[in-house]
């Protein structure tokens, strides 16, 4: 597999953005790393570590928008801002269903600036989507990822649904 990875648009402003990104990416990388190294595989703390942050975040996001129709998360956190960062087209927003393609991944630039292979990008974007899936669930929706730049596809698609 060889992960397609590059932004079509590249203004100072969303390089500095995605960077911020990066790092935080990059952070999650190193933890999982430094774990493993320490005979603690990451799958066994780093899925449910992420799927607090997004329990919270979701929470937030929810009284945040005072509704838990998907379309209070679309405008709460993939606004304008993000969907110019990921490069994301929103497919279809309404209550209960909220599809997102996303065109670049900055967290998948940073895993792969630090030599990470295909493989380690893959699991590592497993574990971030659980921040993800906690999101939904605070939405009282699932997640599905039916594709994602991180396992070589073109696109990542989110599907929220309820």
């Amino acid at each position: 597999m060889s992960i397609h990875n590059e932004p079509r648009h590249k203004a100072a402003l969303l390089a500095s953005i995605r960077e911020l990104l990066e790092h935080r990416a990059l952070w999650l990388y190193l933890l999982c790393d430094e774990a493993e190294k320490a005979g603690l595989p990451a799958e066994q703390f780093a899925p449910a570590a992420i799927k607090r942050c997004g329990l919270s975040q979701g929470a937030g996001l929810v009284k945040k928008g005072g509704t838990p129709s998907l379309i209070g998360l679309r405008k709460t956190l993939f606004s304008k801002a993000a969907q110019l960062v990921f490069e994301m087209d929103i497919k279809r927003c309404d209550d209960d269903h909220l599809d997102i393609d996303f065109h670049y991944c900055p967290l998948v630039k940073a895993w792969q600036k630090a030599g990470c292979t295909d493989e380690q990008i893959a699991k590592l974007c497993d574990i971030a989507m659980c921040g993800d899936r906690g999101i939904g669930e605070s939405y009282g929706c699932t997640l599905d990822l039916p594709k994602a730049i991180a396992r070589g596809d073109e696109i990542c698609a989110l599907r929220y649904h309820r």
